[in-house]
């Protein structure tokens, strides 16, 4: 095959397709449990997340929320994937190869979303949200009431107590927590997040009518069984409100999954080295929203 501009592009056009269509038929998960917020600059600013007024009587002047309480930056990181193929195999037409790479970053690509967002839900125990608190703490304040959304007990459905002191106990801690003026948030938790390995223990506690110790299941249907294998500590679940404007977690997005080539037969890779390179390039990050929305378990505990 001879190489000049119109093999170059015809080659790209070729990859280019081939990375379109594996992106779009890739299933991705993060949507489930984190809202995408779209990002113009280096970094965005989330100190808003502690100012959410409520409605309250208006009786003289209003009460204005003010944005300086809080202090919490996502930083936006660069990202690629890059394939190298070489002039010889361009020119004796071994190209399938560079197909089958194109398909592979198209799903790449699609999933990194989830790659970012699973990685903020695996750090939610030490990495800090708005209030500078860890997002799954048992110290949270607001105003001078501390609330906790930590657990430590393994998500069990052996027995009522051993029910009750997980998932009961992750429910209860959502439902109680207030605002500054003590006003209940309404937080109604819609799904449980869990490992592989705690699918089972997850599926019959919301769909069984009966515990393990043959009584009554009072949590059945109260949530919906959400299985990621992203989540790396086998004994870590999670329980969601993902039912408000803002989610638990965040993807923020700088700049979509885009495909790029260096292709120049004067490019200095290709009078160097004897390659050509496609990538695809992306920015963003991800992080957290409010911590209200979200009950965490390290599984520690029996």
């Amino acid at each position: 095959m001879n190489i000049n501009g119109a093999t170059l592009d015809a080659l790209y056009l070729g990859v280019k397709t081939v990375f379109n269509n594996a992106f779009t038929a890739t299933q991705t998960e993060w949507q489930e449990i984190a809202m995408e917020v779209p990002s113009s600059a280096a970094f965005e600013n989330y100190k808003w997340l502690g100012n959410i007024p409520q409605m309250r009587l208006w009786v003289g002047k209003k009460n204005i929320q003010k944005l300086d309480k809080y202090d919490y930056v996502i930083k936006n990181q660069s990202y690629e994937a890059t394939i190298e193929i070489a002039r010889d195999d361009i020119e004796d037409n071994q190209i399938a190869g560079l197909n089958i790479q194109a398909s592979s970053v198209g799903e790449s690509a699609k999933k990194h979303p989830d790659q970012l967002v699973y990685q903020a839900v695996n750090g939610g125990f030490t990495n800090k949200c708005f209030d500078g608190q860890p997002f799954f703490s048992a110290n949270h304040k607001v105003g001078k009431t501390t609330f906790g959304n930590k657990g430590t007990k393994k998500l069990s459905s052996a027995t009522a107590a051993a029910a009750d002191a997980s998932i009961g106990a992750a429910i209860r801690a959502l439902e109680e927590i207030t605002d500054e003026n003590g006003e209940s948030l309404g937080v109604k938790p819609v799904i449980l997040l869990v490992p592989p390995a705690l699918r089972a223990t997850a599926t019959r506690l919301m769909n069984n009518e009966k515990l393990g110790d043959d009584s009554e299941n009072p949590y059945r249907n109260t949530a919906k069984v959400v299985v990621s294998g992203r989540i790396k500590d086998p004994n870590h679940w999670f329980l969601l409100d993902t039912s408000k404007p803002v989610k638990p977690f965040i993807y923020q997005k700088r700049k979509a999954a885009q495909l790029v080539r260096s292709t120049g037969s004067d490019s200095s890779n290709v009078f160097m080295e004897g390659v050509y390179y496609y990538g695809v390039e992306a920015r963003g990050n991800s992080g957290y929203g409010f911590w209200q929305l979200a009950f965490g378990s390290d599984g520690t505990e029996a």
